[in-house]
């Protein structure tokens, strides 16, 4: 079935419509409803905010309608001292990986503390005039989306200085299925902290809930955590983002596409950072020739991409039918390390794929020519435990 008979746009903010019931597939129908977020049940949050000094965790997508969260709470006359934001920035403009600085927000006038670069963690200094913060970010549901790590750091920063924290739930638009090896311990990395699958079918506040329970925070500590949950979502309930979450998942495709792509970034090939479409088209100017090509140039969000000014010839994903809309697409990797036919390094940079992957088995069964069959079933025994592991948080119903 072609994958994107699923992708249907969303109306408006918070709201997912269609004409039909649902969304075919063979495996499992996606459902299709109208989703309340958390940050739009105001009544439900606000009056514990009132009289506190309150600490905003976000960026771009953090938005009510129209309006800014920032915007909303200042208007409410919510006491806001200050905005966290995440890798790409509060205004999410900033490439994958650059270093984003503090700065001041122009239309509050309020202070924007980054926690991407040298300051992950909020300290107790940035906490001492906060008396709860509130987090309302979009994620797209992969272990290596940088969010989570936001998430765990503020958590554990809210959990040392005794703060407490708000979570707005969002719908998670990969939530729907399982799947990718459990990172191991020595792979943590801000790309991955956690024993968790590439894609682990949690939103942010069930996500929350499995780190506090599991004790993942420094030295054990529980952070003081209120889940504001979505209204009418389910795991199978599709959801359209809005708002990109960041500069190169544009698109409800590439926002599908991208646990599987990730792993690409540890590896010769361009996942087409540079072109009007990344995470949807990968290439490499060595590949053998492909019908399709794209040169990647300069733009927001990926300033200096690989292989800059240079014709790629590549494959364009979204016109095929194999997807991996239900699983991690490994036969993508493997395609890939085929067309580039041994004539250059594949993986480029074995510590970071590694770090992706969360072992050094994926990077060894690709380079020894395993199967697909072969490298899922040695993902099948960590998904088992983890399906155990995660349904004790779950707010929601598969």
């Amino acid at each position: 079935m072609c994958f994107f008979c699923f992708l249907i746009s969303s109306c408006s903010f918070g709201a997912t419509k269609s004409t039909s019931d649902s969304i075919k597939h063979p495996l499992k129908p996606l459902k299709i409803a109208t989703i309340t977020l958390g940050n739009e049940q105001t009544d439900k949050y606000v009056t514990s905010l009132l009289n506190k000094r309150i600490a905003i965790v976000g960026n771009q997508t953090s938005v009510i309608g129209k309006t800014h969260l920032v915007d909303s709470l200042l208007a409410l006359g919510i006491q806001v001292k200050k905005v966290f934001a995440p890798e790409h920035g509060f205004r999410g403009v900033a490439d994958n990986g650059e270093h984003v600085s503090n700065e001041t927000d122009k239309k509050s006038g309020l202070r924007i503390i980054s926690l991407y670069g040298s300051n992950s963690k909020p300290t107790a200094e940035q906490l001492a005039d906060v008396d709860i913060v509130v987090y309302d970010i979009q994620d797209v549901g992969a272990r290596f989306y940088t969010y989570i790590s936001t998430l765990h750091y503020v958590m554990e920063a809210c959990a040392e200085n005794n703060k407490k924290l708000i979570v707005l739930d969002r719908p998670n638009p990969n939530g729907h299925y399982l799947d990718g090896p459990i990172l191991e311990p020595e792979y943590a990395s801000f790309v991955g902290m956690h024993p968790v699958p590439i894609v682990y079918a949690m939103t942010i506040g069930e996500y929350a809930a499995m780190i506090n329970g599991e004790k993942w925070l420094k030295n054990g500590v529980s952070c003081s955590l209120e889940i504001i949950p979505c209204l009418n979502y389910s795991h199978d309930t599709f959801y359209s983002i809005p708002i990109p979450p960041s500069p190169n998942l544009q698109t409800d495709k590439s926002i599908a596409f991208y646990p599987s792509l990730c792993l690409f970034e540890g590896t010769t090939i361009s996942v087409g950072r540079g072109t009007e479409r990344p995470f949807e088209i990968f290439g490499h100017p060595k590949f053998s020739k492909t019908s399709f090509t794209f040169t990647p140039t300069p733009r927001l969000g990926s300033k200096n991409p690989p292989f800059l000014n240079q014709l790629c010839k590549g494959i364009d994903l979204s016109s095929e039918l194999n997807t991996p809309l239900y699983q991690l697409d490994i036969s993508i990797l493997l395609r890939a390390k085929k067309l580039l036919a041994n004539r250059d390094v594949f993986i480029n940079s074995p510590s970071f794929f590694n770090k992706l992957a969360g072992n050094s088995k994926l990077k060894n069964q690709i380079e020894k020519n395993a199967s697909e069959k072969e490298i899922r079933k040695s993902w099948q025994p960590g998904l088992d435990e983890f399906k155990i592991k995660r349904a004790k948080y779950l707010i929601y119903p598969d």
